[in-house]
């Protein structure tokens, strides 16, 4: 059940970033509204220190801050804000499903992951979910105020990213009879076995090979099933197929399919 914020709603900016100056004062310089930005972090610690830091930055103005995922999920339906800086491994719900929630959102802040996690993965997954940055608790605190600017301003920032790992699964795009044709690839099936399995012709079995090697991007059913089985035992890393089974299989003999369904 979502909970109320722990903290109430504030508002710290000074009295001068609240106006535009004085009235007919034309040559006054404007004022630049502060960034609204929220912060959640499973560590009150952190959360002390979080607004702390945005408090003695007059480009920020801290909204709000939660302790878990959903609460934090709960409050932004209440506020406007521009950015969100959130820990990696949140309580309750994590930020991936944090990310994937928002991206659902029109008009969703933008993120900032801001964490301490050791998982490589981490800055890609934000990334792909639709972050806007990320950034190391291991970094001077002034990194992370430097990167809130970047974000406000228009810009991604995240540490180099591998991006030939960061292919989605493969098997998202697949329909449940592809699935369904894919597993019993896995199991060994022979077209004959498939097509009565399935109630259809060889040349329908055919037909739905020829489409799932398409959209798996593999060129024969060696590769279609070393693809599923990387997969199913959770060792998909977005690398593609293993090179060894780009040739033909073991005691083919040299043959060629081309792309053929066998």
């Amino acid at each position: 059940m979502p909970t109320t914020p722990s903290v109430r709603s504030v508002d710290k900016r000074p009295e001068s970033a609240r106006t535009t100056g004085a009235a007919g004062s034309g040559d006054a310089p404007q004022a630049i509204d502060p960034i609204d930005v929220a912060v959640v972090d499973k560590s009150p610690l952190i959360l002390a220190g979080l607004e702390k830091l945005l408090s003695d930055d007059q480009r920020f103005n801290l909204v709000f801050k939660a302790t878990d995922g959903e609460e934090f999920l709960e409050s932004a339906r209440l506020h406007k804000f521009a950015i969100a800086v959130i820990g990696w491994q949140l309580p309750t719900i994590h930020a991936r499903d944090v990310l994937r929630a928002l991206s659902r959102q029109i008009s969703a802040p933008k993120i900032v992951v801001y964490s301490g996690t050791n998982d490589p993965a981490a800055p890609a997954e934000t990334l792909q979910l639709g972050g806007a940055g990320f950034v190391s608790k291991r970094a001077p605190p002034e990194r992370l105020l430097d990167v809130l600017a970047s974000v406000a301003a228009g810009d991604m920032v995240f540490p180099f990213v591998d991006i030939r790992k960061m292919r989605s699964d493969p098997l998202d795009n697949l329909t449940l009879r592809e699935r369904s044709l894919l597993s019993a690839l896995g199991s060994g099936h022979t077209n004959s076995q498939l097509a009565k399995d399935f109630g259809v012709s060889i040349n329908t079995i055919k037909f739905h090979l020829r489409n799932l090697f398409e959209k798996l991007d593999v060129r024969n059913r060696s590769q279609a099933i070393a693809l599923f089985l990387e997969t199913k035992h959770g060792s998909w890393s977005g690398g593609g197929v293993s090179r060894a089974l780009d040739g033909p299989p073991s005691g083919a003999r040299g043959r060629k399919t081309h792309g053929r369904p066998e």
